[in-house]
């Protein structure tokens, strides 16, 4: 009997173990922006704490910052890394690490001001061999082989908004860069210089359903046919329409579908997409009209194939989350108030299961 009591006792605790482990938690307090990875090592820039480096096979951790004397800066909020470099936005300049030397300089931008320098975005183009630089003014592309920086004015019809880069998502044949009044679809065929190598996206044509008064594109994600679209809310009285947020899925012909808090989603603003087989994850919040704020509104899935949305109830996980991040094995969320692994197979399953019966259609 004792034996058995024992047993029993030792596989309580294994299961609790288990159990604990589906959320890892690292980091407390710190806010995390951005997520990539290089292959083999996971980079994570914050705002305040400088660049983190995690090796998922030893689980060790390296800081870059100014408390450690390795950086010049703490405060970031985009990261792109190969083998060889990693590069880091701030609002102060681009930061890169030549991870030969293992030292940091920094490159600041002359065209667009002081302003120009805030570096929101950063994705690695492996085919090109290039880095695209979305900053809050102008476009930029550093080619690796030629270490020749391009700048580009990508303002469309007058409106600086178009000019200004919040995202970039790279594609085989194409890069997308959104921006706070739109999105260009660059054709990587042609040279980007050419105005017929890029096609504008914004509200006009009935493109986002010609919904609001501009769209603001904060996050791009590509999933086989399709490709998806996280956009900001900022509404006030006097302009209630001005961009109203959700989440929009196109064709890359004529076909747009939306989701929006009346069809279900928690908010209307979107702070990051990812996929993971045949769920979309979405991080959201809410802009306070009044107080000029955003509240965060946690996370939820989408089934892209029932169009079903599961919101993720877990009070373990911060309501902000600014960004999320599947590395194969593992879902990251960098949130407000640090970092959390998900052993996304247990928790997927957990979490799809709790709402199996939400069913909210795509609006068209």
């Amino acid at each position: 009997m004792r034996k058995l009591i024992s047993i029993l006792i030792i596989l309580s605790c294994s299961l609790s173990a288990q159990e604990h482990r589906d959320l890892e938690f690292y980091h407390d307090k710190v806010q995390v922006m951005d997520i990539t990875s290089d292959g083999f090592s996971l980079w994570f820039a914050t705002n305040g704490n400088g660049i983190y480096q995690y090796f998922p096979s030893s689980g060790k951790w390296n800081q870059f910052s100014t408390q450690n004397g390795n950086i010049s800066i703490d405060f970031f909020y985009s990261v792109a890394a190969t083998p060889n470099f990693v590069w880091a936005g701030s609002t102060d300049g681009l930061l890169i690490l030549d991870r030969k030397t293992g030292n940091w300089t920094k490159r600041k931008f002359a065209l667009g001001g002081q302003l120009s320098n805030w570096i929101r975005s950063l994705a690695y183009d492996e085919n090109e061999n290039c880095v695209w630089i979305g900053r809050f003014k102008y476009l930029t592309k550093y080619d690796l082989s030629t270490k020749k920086y391009t700048d580009y004015d990508l303002t469309m019809r007058n409106n600086e908004k178009t000019n200004t880069i919040k995202s970039i998502r790279v594609e085989e044949d194409y890069v997308w860069f959104g921006t706070e009044a739109g999105v260009h679809r660059y054709d990587k065929s042609k040279n980007l210089e050419d105005k017929d190598s890029r096609r504008f996206y914004d509200v006009r044509n009935n493109s986002f359903n010609g919904e609001g008064e501009q769209v603001s594109v904060n996050s791009i994600l590509k999933e086989r046919n399709y490709i998806w679209f996280g956009l900001d809310e900022f509404i006030t009285p006097e302009r209630p329409d001005f961009n109203v947020g959700g989440i929009y899925r196109f064709d890359y012909q004529n076909e747009w579908f939306g989701l929006d808090a009346s069809r279900g989603l928690p908010a209307n603003g979107v702070y990051d997409l990812e996929r993971t087989g045949n769920y979309i994850w979405a991080s959201l919040y809410q802009f306070g009209s009044s107080t000029k704020e955003t509240f965060g509104r946690g996370l939820v899935l989408i089934n892209r194939v029932t169009n079903k949305i599961i919101p993720v109830r877990d009070d373990r996980i911060p309501r902000t989350i600014y960004s999320i991040y599947f590395d194969g094995i593992n879902l990251w969320l960098g949130t407000e108030k640090g970092l959390i692994k998900v052993n996304f197979f247990n928790k997927l399953a957990q979490w799809s299961g709790l709402s199996a019966n939400t069913n909210t259609e795509v609006k068209k």
